[in-house]
């Protein structure tokens, strides 16, 4: 199969840092499929030599593991081509159009590596260059627009141009291995589905924690917060993979359906219940592994006195006959105690305890980062002596222990199912639209709060697991997170 992937922003930080080191990683494992081009476009003049020699500089600063060598890049850089291009010049996209159309490859792929505010302009001069016959593709990066109505406006655009199954909403961690792992966990075996509902499981966490601040992109994330960057997106997207019914088949639209099933069964936040249910802060100075590191307010290009929240906690439910009661409890930061990514399954502990001692209630951690595996949670008798006290166990799996082989990266999965048409990784508009309905109340509640002089997000230290309050949430139903059990 011949295809042209053209990347849009062909020289930005997302290109060169994610996509192009995901490409080169597909290319050497021999997955990038035969006759393939890869064009990057951007405003600069460059030949594709100067281009090659761009990328070949800047894969210095990727992972060693994952840096070509001579002999590979060049083989590599054979693919990549360069095309200069005026975003807003429709001449600039009947020029591409007609390099596109000099060879006819059997799928284009058109990846919007750009800032999101260009989306629309893009799409519509795609559709009026004629760049969206049923071949044609478009991947459309995160943030898809900044609330509700900009993600539906963007949608409309994109709608107009191009039909839903040559649409690629991008989120990267749906294709990390271990998301993967939690589908085929859920619906590839017998022995978790009579335990996933209500009356096994005591409540469910998903945590996404880093441990960097916002460096030098201080004016952006000031204009995004740890809401629309992480929650919204990623963090929904596994809850409704932990909490969707098993679709019928492994169709992309049967699994969205029942993912969109989640997103309109969450409970709607109220003015009072964004008060009591809903944690957020804003890191100050702190210690992280060991070194001093400024607060948010003191990072460059944050405003000063910003309001922007840098940490969220959320407590919600999934109102259905499965999950009623159930609490979820979402969490999400910079600047915690450590890089982390967890969904932690906690189950009810046994209904009458016969063992002295510890009986601690099992639970099921599905790690996504920095490990990749599976930890189940049991007790068991220590068999010392003649004494039945219980003592905690794991069992581990390390996926990369498990499958020693080199696994595919989130970006490498991703552009090799877009460059097939495969869905099921992606996500649908009204899947997008439905998450941003949920957040808004959240967003609305916090912007009134701002213009009326509130005090803002509460602080905490650098380097600690986030404001004391986000403890104080999962303690009031008599649980704790899954760092202080």
């Amino acid at each position: 199969m011949s295809f042209d992937l053209v990347f849009f922003g062909g020289t930005g930080d997302l290109t060169w840092r994610k996509l192009m080191p995901a490409l080169f990683q597909a290319f050497r494992h021999g997955k990038l499929p035969a006759g393939g081009r890869i064009l990057a476009v951007a405003r600069d003049e460059r030949s594709d030599d100067d281009y090659r020699a761009f990328i070949k500089e800047r894969f210095h600063e990727v992972e060693s593991s994952k840096r070509p060598s001579d002999d590979e890049f060049a083989r590599f850089a054979e693919l990549l081509h360069y095309r200069r291009m005026d975003l807003s010049q429709p001449d600039d996209y009947a020029g591409l159009k007609a390099w596109l159309d000099e060879r006819g490859a059997d799928t284009v792929v058109l990846y919007l590596a750009t800032s999101p505010h260009l989306f629309t302009a893009i799409c519509q001069q795609l559709g009026n260059a004629g760049l969206n016959a049923p071949h044609v593709r478009v991947v459309l990066e995160k943030p898809l627009g900044h609330d509700l109505s900009s993600a539906r406006e963007i949608n409309q655009v994109v709608k107009a141009v191009f039909n839903e199954r040559q649409a690629f909403r991008i989120d990267h961690y749906l294709g990390k291995p271990a998301v993967q792992n939690l589908m085929a966990l859920r619906f590839g075996n017998a022995l978790f589905e009579p335990l996933w509902r209500r009356e096994s499981i005591s409540n469910i966490q998903i945590t996404l924690a880093e441990g960097l601040g916002v460096g030098t992109r201080g004016d952006y994330y000031d204009n995004t917060g740890a809401l629309r960057d992480m929650i919204q997106n990623h963090a929904l997207q596994l809850l409704t993979m932990i909490a969707m019914e098993p679709p019928s088949t492994n169709d992309a639209d049967a699994i969205r359906d029942e993912k969109l099933k989640v997103l309109k069964s969450l409970k709607p936040f109220t003015a009072e219940s964004v008060v009591r249910d809903v944690v957020r802060g804003q890191y100050r100075a702190g210690n992280v592994d060991g070194k001093k590191v400024p607060a948010y307010l003191d990072e460059v290009k944050v405003p000063t006195g910003s309001h922007c929240e840098t940490f969220v906690a959320i407590r919600t439910e999934v109102q259905n006959w499965r999950w009623a009661g159930v609490p979820f409890y979402l969490r999400t930061g910079k600047r915690l105690a450590a890089r982390d990514a967890q969904i932690v399954v906690n189950f009810r502990p046994v209904p009458h305890p016969i063992f002295p001692g510890t009986n601690r209630a099992n639970k099921l951690v599905i790690k996504l980062q920095p490990e990749d595996g599976l930890e189940l949670h049991l007790s068991a008798a220590k068999g010392s002596g003649v004494s039945d006290t219980l003592a905690p166990v794991s069992l581990d799996l390390d996926f990369d222990k498990a499958f020693p082989t080199e696994r595919v990266g989130a970006y490498e999965r991703l552009l090799l199912d877009a460059i097939a048409g495969r869905l099921n990784l992606f996500v649908r508009s009204d899947e997008q639209e439905e998450a941003w309905r949920w957040v808004e109340p959240v967003l609305e509640a916090w912007d009134r709060e701002r213009k009326s002089g509130g005090e803002g997000p509460r602080g905490y230290a650098a380097g600690s697991w986030g404001p004391a309050a986000a403890s104080a949430l999962v303690a009031r139903d008599g649980f704790a997170w899954s760092e202080e059990q």
